[in-house]
C-alpha cells in the first residue's frame, strides 16, 4: 500500500505541492509588481495629447503642474518632458542616450545639436520632438502688419506701449531686441508685463494688444479669433524646444516606434493642427500641411530662408550670465530714470 504523504488520499493538497503553488504566487506577485507602467513626467500644457494618446500600453503619463514639479520627481520617473530652457538645469554629460541614429537622421539639422544638450559630438541625449519659432501676435492690429518688414523692431513702435506683454525670460528678450542697452530700455518702459502663459489671455480680453509667444501657444486660437494676426519675422526668431529625457529610474530604450511615430501620418498632420510641429524638414512639413489655410500652413511651415535665420539659445557660461544680467539689471526702468 502506498504509504499517505507526497500523495495525500484524503483530498489535501501535499506538502510539495503546497510549497509549489506558494512559490507560483510569489513568481505571479513578483511580475505583477514588476508590470507597473513605466512613466512619463510632463508638466500640463507642455505635452502634445494626441501623442501621449499613442503611448504603448506599458507606459502612463503623469501630468504635473510646472517643469520645476518634474525635474523635482525625476528619479521617479523613466522618461520626463521638458523645454530647453528647463532641460539647461541639467548636467548634459550624465544624461542616458535616447532615440537612436535613424531616428535622428530625419530631423532637420537645427535638431542635431538640442539632441546632445549642445555637448559637442557623443550620443543624443534628448528627442528634440516639438520646436517653436518665438512670434509676434497682434490683436486687431492690421496697421503694424503692414510694416512686418521691420520684424522685431514693430516692439518698438509707441502706439504699444503700455500694451505689450513680453516674455518671463530676460533672455529671450535680449535675442529679440539685441543688446543695445537704450533699445533695451525702451522696451521695457513700452512692457505691460513678462508673462507669456498668461499673455494670449490679455489679448483676447483687450488689456494688450501684443504679445510675444512661442507658436504652438496661438496655433489652435488662429481658426476661430479672426482678430488675431502673427507675425514670425523674416530675420528669424530664437526657438523654444520640447524635449523627451531619460528620467532617474533605469529602463530598456524607450519605445522607439513611438518616438517615431510624430513624424508621419497620421499623427503628424494631427499635430500640426493644434500647433504641435516636429523639427522635420522644411519640404516634410509642407507636405503635412497640404489642406491647411494658407496663413496657416506657411506659419507652421515657413519658408527655408526664414527658417534658416531661426536660432536655438544654448546654455549659457557662467560669465556670460553675468553679463547679460548686468545689462539687464541696467536697462530696468527704475535704474534707467536714475541714470537720468
Amino acid at each position: 500500500m502506498e504509504a499517505l504523504g507526497e500523495n495525500d488520499r484524503g483530498g489535501g493538497l501535499s506538502r510539495r505541492a503546497v510549497l509549489g503553488l506558494a512559490a507560483m504566487t510569489g513568481v505571479g506577485l513578483l511580475a505583477g509588481c514588476q508590470r507597473r507602467p513605466s512613466e512619463l513626467l510632463a508638466s500640463r500644457g507642455d505635452m502634445a495629447s494626441a501623442w501621449a494618446a499613442e503611448l504603448p500600453r506599458a507606459w502612463s503619463l503623469k501630468l504635473l503642474d510646472d517643469p520645476q514639479q518634474v525635474l523635482a520627481q525625476r528619479d521617479k520617473a523613466e522618461l520626463l518632458q521638458l523645454s530647453d530652457g528647463w532641460a539647461g538645469s541639467l548636467d548634459p554629460a550624465a544624461q542616458a542616450p535616447i532615440a537612436n541614429a535613424a531616428l535622428l537622421a530625419r530631423l532637420d539639422p537645427a535638431a542635431q545639436p538640442v539632441s546632445r544638450l549642445f555637448l559637442n559630438g557623443g550620443p543624443a541625449r534628448a528627442w528634440p520632438w516639438s520646436v517653436s519659432p518665438w512670434v509676434l501676435v497682434l490683436r486687431n492690429r492690421p496697421d503694424l502688419m503692414r510694416h512686418a518688414a521691420e520684424g522685431w523692431n514693430l516692439l518698438l513702435d509707441p502706439s504699444l506701449a503700455g500694451k505689450l506683454v513680453l516674455p518671463s525670460s530676460p533672455r529671450v528678450i535680449l535675442a529679440l531686441i539685441g543688446e543695445d542697452a537704450g533699445r533695451l530700455a525702451q522696451l521695457r518702459r513700452a512692457a505691460m508685463a513678462y508673462d507669456e502663459p498668461n499673455g494670449l489671455n490679455l489679448l483676447l480680453t483687450a488689456k494688450a494688444e501684443a504679445v510675444v509667444v512661442p507658436r504652438q501657444r496661438v496655433v489652435p486660437l488662429l481658426r476661430r479669433d479672426p482678430r488675431l494676426q502673427v507675425l514670425l519675422p523674416s530675420g528669424g526668431a530664437p526657438l523654444s524646444w520640447n524635449l523627451l529625457l531619460r528620467g532617474g529610474k533605469p529602463t530598456p530604450e524607450p519605445p522607439l516606434e513611438w518616438l517615431a511615430a510624430l513624424l508621419e501620418p497620421p499623427l503628424l498632420p494631427k499635430l500640426l493642427r493644434t500647433g504641435w510641429v516636429p523639427p522635420l524638414p522644411i519640404a516634410a512639413l509642407e507636405r503635412a500641411a497640404t489642406g491647411l489655410p494658407d496663413p496657416l500652413a506657411r506659419l507652421l511651415a515657413p519658408p527655408q530662408e526664414v527658417w534658416s535665420r531661426c536660432f536655438s539659445l544654448p546654455p549659457l557660461t557662467e560669465e556670460e550670465r553675468r553679463r547679460l544680467q548686468r545689462l539687464w539689471d541696467a536697462s530696468a526702468p527704475a535704474a534707467a530714470s536714475a541714470a537720468r
